[in-house]
C-alpha cells in the first residue's frame, strides 16, 4: 500500500528516537510505499482535498543520527484519497492550522481518504480534557478559569499540579504546595488573568517512580510502558524535560486502564493512542502524535513499530 505520512520537516526529525521514522522503516519493510507532506501542503481545490506530496524511500543501513536516512523520489500534486492510508504525525501545538488541518482531513476522509487517527477524532479529543471522560481513573481535577474556584481546589487538595490545555513536552506545568507563596503570580499567569481556561489536579506522589506512557494499537495495549522518570528535584517526566525513559511490563492497573479506554473509544477513529498514567492515574489521553515506539522496541525486543503497520494493514484491508 502506499501511505502518505502529514508529518514535520524530515530534517527536523531525530530519526534515531522519532516514532513517525520507527512507522516508516516497519512500513518498509514490510514492502510498503511511503510519501510524506506538511500540515501547509494539504489544500482544497474545486472542493476537493488535495496535498503536495514528496516520494521517498528509506536509506538501508542508514546512520539514524544523521540526516541521510532518506532520500526523494519524486513531488507530485495528488488527492489525498489516492493513497492507501494516511498517517497524521504533525506535533503539536495544537493551534488554529493544526485545526484547520483536522477538518482538510475530515474532508478527505468523506472522499475516501483512510486518515489515522482521524481529523474529527484529532478535533473532538483534546489530549488533557480527554481524561474527563474516564472519571473513574483520574485524580481530583478541576477545569476552569476562575480564580476563585482554583484557589478553594488548592485549599482542599493542598498539593496541586496546574497546567495549561494545550501545552506539550511538560511546558507551563507548575507543582503548586500546600502553603505555596507564589500561588497568586502562577494562578494569574496560567489564566492570563482569568481569561484561558487552565487544568488543575491533585498531586500524585508517584510521579516520582515514572510518568507511564501506554500505547493503544488498533485497541490493544502495548504489553509494555515507557516510565519516564523525572530528574531529581524535577515534578515533571516528559522525556522533552529531561525525563529519564525505563520501559516495563504493564501492572494490572495499567491494563485496566488501557482496556476501559480502548472499549471506550472503539469506533471513533482512534487507532493509535498513548495514555499517560502516574501511579493509578489516567492523566493525558494522547491523540496528535503519540511517541515512546523506539524506546520500548529497544529495551524491550517488542517492536512497536511492526505492531503500527500491522494494525495500518488490518485497517486499510490490505
Amino acid at each position: 500500500m502506499h501511505v502518505l505520512f502529514v508529518i514535520d520537516p524530515l530534517p527536523s526529525l531525530k530519526a534515531y528516537k522519532d516514532s513517525s521514522v520507527a512507522m516508516m522503516r516497519a512500513l518498509a519493510a514490510r514492502g510498503h510505499t511511503l510519501s510524506v507532506a506538511l500540515q501547509g501542503d494539504l489544500f482544497i481545490d474545486q472542493g476537493i482535498v488535495r496535498t503536495l506530496s514528496l516520494s521517498i524511500e528509506l536509506v538501508p543501513n542508514a546512520d539514524l543520527h544523521g540526516h541521510e536516512w532518506w532520500r526523494s523520489l519524486d513531488t507530485r500534486e495528488v488527492a489525498v484519497s489516492e493513497f492507501d492510508a494516511v498517517v497524521m504525525r504533525k506535533d503539536p501545538p495544537f493551534d488554529m492550522e493544526y485545526l484547520y488541518s483536522t477538518h482538510l482531513l475530515e474532508l478527505a476522509e468523506q472522499q475516501g481518504a483512510k486518515v489515522f487517527n482521524s481529523g474529527a477524532a484529532i478535533r473532538n479529543h483534546p489530549e488533557k480534557l480527554a481524561i474527563t471522560e474516564f472519571n473513574e481513573f483520574t485524580t481530583p481535577t478541576l477545569v476552569t478559569r476562575d480564580m476563585a474556584r482554583l484557589r478553594a481546589f488548592h485549599r482542599q487538595q493542598q498539593e496541586v499540579i496546574v497546567k495549561p490545555l494545550d501545552g506539550m513536552g511538560g511546558t507551563g506545568i507548575f507543582r503548586l504546595a500546600p502553603n505555596e507563596p507564589n500561588l497568586g503570580a502562577i494562578l494569574e499567569t496560567l489564566t492570563d488573568n482569568g481569561r484561558r481556561t487552565i487544568m488543575a489536579q491533585r498531586y500524585i506522589p508517584e510521579i516520582v517512580k515514572g510518568d507511564k506512557r501506554v500505547l493503544l494499537i488498533g485497541g490493544e495495549p502495548v504489553p509494555y510502558a515507557l516510565a519516564r522518570i523525572p530528574l531529581a528535584g524535577e515534578t515533571r517526566g516528559n522525556l522533552a524535560a529531561g525525563g529519564r525513559g525505563v520501559a516495563q511490563a504493564l501492572t494490572e492497573r495499567d491494563l485496566t486502564i488501557a482496556k476501559a479506554v480502548a472499549s471506550r473509544i472503539q469506533g471513533r477513529g482512534l487507532m493509535l493512542v498513548g495514555l499517560d498514567i502516574i501511579g493509578d492515574y489516567l492523566t493525558e489521553v494522547n491523540v496528535t502524535s503519540p511517541t515512546c515506539f523506539v524506546e520500548i522496541t529497544e529495551q524491550t525486543g517488542f517492536d512497536v513499530g511492526d505492531r503500527f503497520a500491522q494494525a495500518l494493514e488490518q485497517s486499510v484491508g490490505h
